[in-house]
């Protein structure tokens, strides 16, 4: 990613903080729309699984131009969402609810420019957890 891509994602998602339990809310709504065949991994409260989705996106936007630093943390996502059942084709089916969710969120704030920095943000942090939850399952 970009300085600028990295800027762009930044900044945007502080227009999302004040809406998030409603872009939790899209977000879910929408992946099992997409992905009707995910819902039983999410067992439990989705209120909360909302808060933990949000939390997850803000330690990983914050980290975005420290790399490094976060990096461990999104392996070791990886690894516990290969325990859950979580497979390959369901990270391209995240990104694009989250896509859909974050252009639904900013509205005129979304723009080619926006949806191609956060295509790259979700792309490289998704790429580090499957990679991970291969090698957990290998």
């Amino acid at each position: 990613m970009s300085p600028d891509q990295i800027a762009l994602v930044q900044t945007t998602w502080q227009k999302v903080l004040p809406i998030q339990n409603a872009a939790a809310g899209l977000f879910y709504g929408r992946l099992f729309e997409l992905a009707p065949e995910t819902r039983p991994l999410f067992r439990g409260d989705m209120a909360e699984q909302g808060k933990k989705l949000m939390a997850m996106i803000n330690v990983a936007v914050s980290g975005l131009d420290r790399l490094d630093t976060i990096l461990p943390a999104v392996q070791e996502m990886g690894r516990r969402h290969a325990g859950y059942g979580v497979q390959d084709a369901h990270y391209a089916q995240v990104g694009e609810a989250l896509l859909w969710t974050l252009a639904e969120g900013l509205g005129a704030y979304f723009t080619p420019a926006v949806r191609e920095a956060w295509a790259a943000a979700y792309g490289a942090l998704a790429g580090a957890m499957q990679e991970a939850s291969r090698q957990a399952m290998a």
